[in-house]
């Protein structure tokens, strides 16, 4: 049994930055809703175009250039229609942005306003009751940003939907997320045969995607944290010439060169961020450098 009551009138929104994301985070809570009678959405931020290593493997090819990406990102999105069919949800349910994959941080970055501007119309078309997205300490860059941007699009929004965070990347203490969804066995196979219609993905992936997807799915419902500016953090000196804090409020984003940040720091060295608006405050800190590793090793704060 779901942990609390769905029925007819819930309306599920999940916010999935790749496609597998909508079913190894909710493929048991989406097909449960349905059962109720309630409506469901995925709000599908980007095809998962910028994935090379599998499709190198499938494609046994070594350059993948921009036709390539975009004809990964087709099949990809061809993959998420497939799992959903397999978890009872129909097509039409599907809305995608078509945004890049690993460029989320960049969007938030770059083109906040219209980010979230597009995040916002899609809840505000659906009108969910309750809205699923990635949690903030996810270490992969996308689903990170993808909680900022869900978070800020929320902001200020008259009646805001109950918002649960789920884990994919990276730690997921269980007591860090409290909320399990139990599945009968049914419904577990149903998840299954869901997620082996992401080929391209169980390719290379599927032990660790198959241990995912058989573990109770658990959620944190996100209410916003009130603190006092403090940062987690103590970067070494060595590496602050080279560090980046990225700070996103309801009032803008922006990415500053650490020694500019506007920190503060203790007696007792620990950082602050300061001069921040009401609402919701993110920060990320960052190095400026292109590396091959794609997750996070600071990741987002909410300050």
């Amino acid at each position: 049994m779901s942990p609390w009551p769905v029925s007819a009138q819930t309306r599920l929104l999940v916010v999935a930055p790749h496609p597998d994301d909508e079913t190894l985070a909710c493929g048991i809570l989406l097909q449960q809703v349905l059962a109720a009678g309630g409506e469901v959405r995925i709000l599908l931020l980007t095809d998962g175009d910028n994935n090379p290593w599998p499709q190198r493997f499938l494609e046994r090819r070594l350059r993948i250039d921009r036709d390539a990406r975009l004809r990964w990102g087709t099949k990809r999105r061809g993959e998420v229609v497939s799992a959903l069919m397999r978890l009872g949800v129909p097509a039409s349910a599907l809305h995608p942005l078509g945004w890049h994959d690993m460029e989320l941080t960049s969007r938030l970055r770059d083109d906040a306003a219209e980010s979230i501007a597009a995040m916002r119309a899609a809840i505000a078309a659906f009108a969910p009751t309750i809205v699923c997205g990635p949690a903030l300490r996810d270490s992969h860059p996308d689903h990170g940003a993808a909680h900022v941007l869900c978070r800020l699009a929320l902001a200020g929004m008259a009646s805001a939907p109950m918002l649960l965070a789920y884990p994919v990347h990276g730690s997921a203490e269980t007591s860090a997320y409290p909320i399990s969804v139990d599945a009968t066995a049914t419904q577990r196979q149903c998840k299954l045969a869901a997620l082996a219609e992401h080929r391209t993905q169980m390719a290379l992936s599927g032990r660790r995607m198959l241990r995912l997807a058989d573990s109770p799915e658990r959620y944190m419902s996100v209410r916003g944290e009130t603190g006092d500016g403090r940062l987690p953090w103590r970067p070494p000196a060595m590496l602050r010439p080279w560090l980046r804090l990225l700070v996103a409020t309801p009032a803008g984003v922006q990415d500053w060169p650490w020694p500019k940040a506007p920190v503060t720091r203790d007696a007792d060295g620990v950082f602050r961020l300061s001069g921040r608006n009401a609402g919701p405050a993110f920060v990320k800190l960052h190095l400026d450098w292109s590396s091959p590793w794609i997750f996070d090793h600071w990741g987002w704060w909410e300050v």
